[in-house]
């Protein structure tokens, strides 16, 4: 006798559906086999669900067992596959008798071997596949149950033992839909605020223009001088995330398997900080069955990279694209695979190995040839993908010592969403949220430059020697200025302000 149920497999930030089918026939007693491309911990769901199906209170059946999950030649990875394995094993062993609309539920879980759910990774685009494919009931861990909640117009049924989802299939306990839920976008709580970063007027204001529009930023000076305070207040100052983003981000999270236990959705726009010890492949994502990295986490937030210098040349020149194009593409055997990494890129790094070139109050004691070799770890073309460039000198003592309180997170923040607020209302109709996204061609119809504007501009393309993407990231900086100043037409302020940001030598 044979049965079939459905299941989903994840490819990338999107899930495929599976029929899983499975047949009892004579043949060696005991025998049970797993077929149709799984990997180690699939192949290993037979023990997990021998041993759950015995101790719900079911007989195993005595008869040779294959268990095919099509199509074949979609590679199967994770232990979400035990509970419709469990599920369509008994339904071809009688266990369960004929179940209406069975075509229309969809079953994914881990099985404990004593017949418990345990939570399981992507249950998010599992859900929207299941909606997408006309699939009206979804059977998930309890754990899951709020995350599959997501997704409007699915009844979803958390299921807490496989006994339980069988008495459900029974009709003698029938187990409640989830109810739908409502999420609190409250404001983000930080410990780091602007108020608390003595001095670096020139920093903060930096890092108030990165955040309005988007933009990458790179501080550099002597160590102590504040540069990961300012780079941790940044989360505070950023506007709120919406729910389309926050929906973006939970599918990333639920697929790396990083979502919170106790929440179903991204509430809060990422910061993450790798270490400089990191690899590409952690970074940008990767492994034998590729899977999101430390860019596409940090999607729609901030990637920061403290000792920016320090990272391996090899490893940062694999931010090159993601930077221009806000996805990165990993091709590997098994297959190729996008994922989101439309991020905020705050570096730090110090000047060079001692950290004290150019200070006045120290002397650096690296040679030419060492400060060079630093350097030179940071490629040309990353420091041109990079559009806000800051010295952040050593803060004096009474700059220190002072009562006098800077300007709050709260206040920035409020310019930050209005400017922001003038960016999405631009941008209406195309596949934008910010300025730094902005093509060349829409940047160009939403950029109206003043005589004075366009002539400095032009002095500055000649004597400061800007390639063309230099050019485009100044006037997409200076259409920022002109955003937080409520201005529509850009000046020749803005864009004078746009260009002390550039690096001192091109």
């Amino acid at each position: 006798m044979s049965s079939k149920v459905f299941s989903a497999a994840l490819v990338g930030l999107d899930a495929e559906l599976v029929e899983v089918e499975a047949d009892t026939s004579s043949g060696p007693l005991g025998t049970f086999t797993i077929v149709g491309l799984p990997d180690t911990a699939v192949s290993e769901s037979r023990e997990r669900v021998r041993s759950a199906v015995k101790n719900s209170g079911f007989s195993f059946p005595k008869q040779k067992v294959t268990v095919n999950l099509a199509p074949a030649d979609l590679r199967k990875q994770g232990p979400s596959y035990d509970l419709p394995i469990a599920v369509s094993v008994l339904l071809a062993a009688g266990r369960i008798g004929r179940v209406e609309g069975l075509d229309k539920m969809l079953f994914v879980g881990e099985l404990a071997l004593n017949g418990e759910l345990r939570p399981t990774n992507g249950v998010l685009p599992i859900a929207i596949q299941a909606r997408d494919r006309g699939i009206g009931s979804i059977f998930v861990p309890a754990a899951n149950a709020s995350e599959a909640k997501l997704v409007k117009d699915l009844e979803v049924f958390p299921v807490e033992t496989l006994a339980g989802l069988v008495e459900h299939l029974h009709k003698l306990k029938p187990i409640p839909p989830l109810a739908g839920s409502s999420f609190n976008f409250s404001a983000f709580k930080t410990v780091f605020d602007m108020a608390h970063v003595r001095g670096q007027e020139h920093a903060k204001r930096a890092m108030e223009i990165a955040a309005a529009g988007g933009h990458n930023l790179l501080m550099s000076g002597p160590p102590g001088s504040g540069k990961t305070l300012l780079a941790r207040t940044m989360p505070s100052i950023l506007p709120q995330i919406t729910l389309e983003e926050a929906l973006e981000l939970t599918k990333i999270y639920s697929v790396a398997g990083e979502l919170p236990g106790d929440a179903s959705l991204v509430t809060n726009r990422p910061f993450r900080s790798p270490h400089h010890t990191a690899s590409g492949a952690a970074l940008v994502g990767g492994g034998a069955w590729p899977r999101p990295g430390e860019i596409s986490l940090a999607h729609r937030g901030v990637l920061f990279l403290d000792e920016f210098g320090e990272f391996p040349r090899q490893v940062l020149e694999n931010l090159r694209q993601p930077l221009e194009e806000g996805v990165i593409h990993i091709s590997r055997a098994a297959g190729n695979l996008s994922f989101p990494a439309k991020f905020v890129l705050i570096a730090a790094t110090n000047p060079c190995p001692c950290g004290y070139f150019g200070d006045p109050e120290r002397t650096c004691t690296c040679s030419p040839s060492q400060v060079l070799n630093y350097r030179k770890k940071i490629s040309g073309p990353i420091l041109d993908r990079i559009d806000l460039h800051v010295e952040v000198p050593r803060i004096n003592f009474e700059k220190l010592t002072s009562e006098d309180a800077g300007e709050a997170s709260a206040a920035i923040k409020a310019r930050v969403e209005q400017a922001r607020a003038i960016q999405r209302e631009r941008l209406r109709g195309t596949p934008f949220l910010t300025n730094a996204e902005m093509s060349s061609e829409v940047l160009k119809r939403h950029s109206v430059l003043e005589e004075a504007a366009l002539k400095l501009l032009r002095a500055a393309v000649d004597q400061m020697r800007l390639s063309a993407r230099a050019y485009f990231r100044v006037l997409k900086i200076a259409r920022t200025i002109a955003d937080l100043a409520g201005e529509e037409r850009i000046s020749a302020g803005h864009i004078a302000e746009s260009l002390q940001y550039r690096p001192k030598i091109e």
